[in-house]
Protein backbone atom coordinates (compact mmCIF):
# COMPACT_ATOMS: atom_id res chain seq x y z
CA UNK A 1 0.00 0.00 0.00
CA UNK A 2 1.21 3.39 -0.64
CA UNK A 3 0.95 5.92 1.93
CA UNK A 4 -1.30 9.09 1.12
CA UNK A 5 0.04 12.20 3.25
CA UNK A 6 -3.35 13.49 4.33
CA UNK A 7 -1.81 17.15 5.51
CA UNK A 8 -1.94 19.41 2.42
CA UNK A 9 -5.68 18.28 2.47
CA UNK A 10 -6.06 19.13 6.46
CA UNK A 11 -3.92 22.29 5.75
CA UNK A 12 -6.54 23.15 2.83
CA UNK A 13 -9.34 23.13 5.46
CA UNK A 14 -8.07 25.57 7.63
CA UNK A 15 -10.66 28.67 7.38
CA UNK A 16 -13.05 27.21 4.45
CA UNK A 17 -16.47 25.77 4.95
CA UNK A 18 -16.14 21.67 6.06
CA UNK A 19 -17.38 19.62 3.61
CA UNK A 20 -19.03 17.70 5.91
CA UNK A 21 -21.71 20.93 7.60
CA UNK A 22 -23.31 23.62 5.90
CA UNK A 23 -21.57 26.37 6.19
CA UNK A 24 -19.37 25.79 9.17
CA UNK A 25 -15.62 27.01 9.03
CA UNK A 26 -13.07 25.30 10.12
CA UNK A 27 -11.53 27.15 12.65
CA UNK A 28 -8.41 25.26 13.63
CA UNK A 29 -4.99 23.88 11.76
CA UNK A 30 -4.93 20.17 12.59
CA UNK A 31 -1.88 19.08 11.91
CA UNK A 32 -0.40 20.54 15.02
CA UNK A 33 0.36 19.13 18.40
CA UNK A 34 -2.81 17.98 20.42
CA UNK A 35 -2.77 20.73 23.64
CA UNK A 36 -1.93 17.94 25.92
CA UNK A 37 0.99 17.19 23.84
CA UNK A 38 2.55 14.21 22.32
CA UNK A 39 3.51 12.24 25.49
CA UNK A 40 -0.37 12.93 26.71
CA UNK A 41 -1.77 10.44 23.42
CA UNK A 42 -3.72 7.46 24.37
CA UNK A 43 -1.69 3.97 23.77
CA UNK A 44 -4.29 2.96 21.68
CA UNK A 45 -3.55 5.59 18.60
CA UNK A 46 -1.94 3.80 15.64
CA UNK A 47 0.70 4.81 14.22
CA UNK A 48 0.23 7.78 11.89
CA UNK A 49 0.04 11.61 11.70
CA UNK A 50 -3.48 11.94 14.04
CA UNK A 51 -3.65 10.90 17.56
CA UNK A 52 -5.68 12.20 20.71
CA UNK A 53 -4.50 13.14 24.02
CA UNK A 54 -7.17 14.73 26.63
CA UNK A 55 -10.06 14.35 24.70
CA UNK A 56 -13.74 14.76 25.95
CA UNK A 57 -15.95 11.82 27.22
CA UNK A 58 -18.59 13.17 25.54
CA UNK A 59 -18.78 9.71 22.69
CA UNK A 60 -19.16 12.19 20.05
CA UNK A 61 -16.13 11.33 18.05
CA UNK A 62 -17.65 8.73 16.18
CA UNK A 63 -20.70 10.60 15.29
CA UNK A 64 -18.48 12.74 12.87
CA UNK A 65 -15.73 9.69 12.08
CA UNK A 66 -16.78 6.49 12.79
CA UNK A 67 -14.16 4.83 10.32
CA UNK A 68 -11.05 6.34 12.45
CA UNK A 69 -12.03 6.93 16.24
CA UNK A 70 -13.32 4.56 19.06
CA UNK A 71 -13.59 5.42 23.16
CA UNK A 72 -11.58 3.57 25.50
CA UNK A 73 -13.33 2.02 28.36
CA UNK A 74 -11.82 4.12 31.52
CA UNK A 75 -13.06 7.80 31.07
CA UNK A 76 -14.21 7.11 27.79
CA UNK A 77 -12.04 9.63 25.66
CA UNK A 78 -11.40 8.92 21.83
CA UNK A 79 -8.34 7.56 20.17
CA UNK A 80 -7.51 7.43 16.40
CA UNK A 81 -7.85 3.58 15.41
CA UNK A 82 -7.41 4.36 11.92
CA UNK A 83 -5.50 7.21 9.98
CA UNK A 84 -6.90 8.25 6.96
CA UNK A 85 -5.87 7.21 3.12
CA UNK A 86 -8.44 9.74 1.68
CA UNK A 87 -9.67 12.93 1.78
CA UNK A 88 -13.22 12.31 3.05
CA UNK A 89 -11.57 10.54 5.73
CA UNK A 90 -9.25 13.95 6.72
CA UNK A 91 -13.24 15.45 6.88
CA UNK A 92 -14.36 12.94 9.12
CA UNK A 93 -11.59 12.98 11.68
CA UNK A 94 -11.39 16.95 11.31
CA UNK A 95 -15.13 17.03 11.99
CA UNK A 96 -14.33 14.66 15.33
CA UNK A 97 -11.73 17.16 16.22
CA UNK A 98 -13.63 20.38 15.84
CA UNK A 99 -16.16 19.00 17.48
CA UNK A 100 -14.10 17.95 20.73
CA UNK A 101 -14.53 20.83 23.63
CA UNK A 102 -10.95 19.88 24.27
CA UNK A 103 -9.26 20.08 20.81
CA UNK A 104 -7.79 17.14 22.15
CA UNK A 105 -6.77 15.83 18.73
CA UNK A 106 -2.93 16.22 17.14
CA UNK A 107 -2.03 16.34 13.78
CA UNK A 108 1.76 15.87 14.06
CA UNK A 109 2.68 12.90 14.68
CA UNK A 110 5.30 12.07 11.67
CA UNK A 111 7.47 14.59 13.59
CA UNK A 112 7.78 11.79 16.43
CA UNK A 113 6.76 8.37 15.07
CA UNK A 114 9.81 6.54 13.48
CA UNK A 115 10.57 3.20 11.62
CA UNK A 116 11.81 2.41 15.09
CA UNK A 117 8.87 3.07 17.37
CA UNK A 118 6.64 1.69 14.64
CA UNK A 119 7.85 -1.78 14.67
CA UNK A 120 7.30 -1.45 18.75
CA UNK A 121 4.08 -0.20 18.78
CA UNK A 122 3.22 -3.32 15.68
CA UNK A 123 5.31 -5.91 18.07
CA UNK A 124 3.17 -4.89 21.29
CA UNK A 125 -0.37 -4.79 19.49
CA UNK A 126 -1.24 -7.62 21.30
CA UNK A 127 -2.39 -5.47 24.54
CA UNK A 128 -4.87 -3.13 22.07
CA UNK A 129 -5.89 -6.79 20.57
CA UNK A 130 -6.86 -7.86 23.98
CA UNK A 131 -7.89 -4.63 25.09
CA UNK A 132 -10.69 -4.41 21.87
CA UNK A 133 -11.80 -7.96 22.24
CA UNK A 134 -12.64 -7.30 26.15
CA UNK A 135 -14.46 -3.93 25.24
CA UNK A 136 -16.19 -5.23 22.04
CA UNK A 137 -17.54 -8.10 23.39
CA UNK A 138 -18.20 -7.16 27.25
CA UNK A 139 -20.94 -5.16 28.87
CA UNK A 140 -20.83 -2.36 26.19
CA UNK A 141 -21.95 -4.73 23.29
CA UNK A 142 -25.75 -5.49 25.25
CA UNK A 143 -26.18 -2.22 27.05
CA UNK A 144 -29.09 -0.86 26.73
CA UNK A 145 -27.53 2.72 25.61
CA UNK A 146 -27.26 2.96 22.12
CA UNK A 147 -23.66 4.58 22.32
CA UNK A 148 -22.16 2.35 24.47
CA UNK A 149 -23.55 -0.49 22.10
CA UNK A 150 -22.06 2.27 19.36
CA UNK A 151 -18.61 2.55 21.37
CA UNK A 152 -18.50 -1.53 21.52
CA UNK A 153 -18.53 -1.52 17.75
CA UNK A 154 -16.03 0.95 17.56
CA UNK A 155 -13.72 -1.47 19.34
CA UNK A 156 -14.53 -4.52 17.74
CA UNK A 157 -13.71 -2.47 14.46
CA UNK A 158 -10.52 -1.44 15.66
CA UNK A 159 -10.10 -5.27 16.65
CA UNK A 160 -10.72 -6.06 13.15
CA UNK A 161 -8.24 -2.95 11.45
CA UNK A 162 -5.78 -4.59 13.65
CA UNK A 163 -5.89 -8.05 12.09
CA UNK A 164 -6.76 -7.00 8.44
CA UNK A 165 -5.47 -3.67 6.87
CA UNK A 166 -3.44 -2.45 9.40
CA UNK A 167 -0.47 -4.14 8.90
CA UNK A 168 0.32 -2.88 5.28
CA UNK A 169 -0.80 0.68 6.01
CA UNK A 170 2.36 0.58 8.77
CA UNK A 171 4.45 -0.70 6.15
CA UNK A 172 3.91 2.03 3.83
CA UNK A 173 4.05 4.71 6.46
CA UNK A 174 7.86 3.23 7.85
CA UNK A 175 8.48 3.73 4.14
CA UNK A 176 7.16 7.21 4.31
CA UNK A 177 9.20 8.24 7.59
CA UNK A 178 12.09 6.90 6.64
CA UNK A 179 12.21 8.26 3.01
CA UNK A 180 10.24 10.92 3.36
CA UNK A 181 7.85 10.88 0.06
CA UNK A 182 5.49 7.61 -0.45
CA UNK A 183 6.76 4.49 -2.09
CA UNK A 184 6.64 4.22 -6.04
CA UNK A 185 4.11 1.56 -7.32
CA UNK A 186 6.18 -1.72 -7.48
CA UNK A 187 8.39 -0.37 -5.09
CA UNK A 188 9.39 -3.28 -2.02
CA UNK A 189 7.96 -2.04 1.13
CA UNK A 190 9.81 -2.49 4.37
CA UNK A 191 8.68 -5.78 6.85
CA UNK A 192 7.04 -5.50 10.29
CA UNK A 193 8.01 -8.44 12.75
CA UNK A 194 5.85 -10.46 13.91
Amino acid sequence: MTYWDPMPTVRALVGEPHPLWRGDLVRHDWSGPAPDGWQGRDWRNVPGPFYTAGTDNCLTGRQCAPRHVAYEDEYRTEFVYRQPVQAYGVHELTCAAECDPFGGYGGDGDLHWTPELVGDWWRERGRAREWAARVGWGAWATSEHESLRDAAEGARTYLAHLDRGLRDYLRGYVFWLAEGRPAAPGERLPELDA
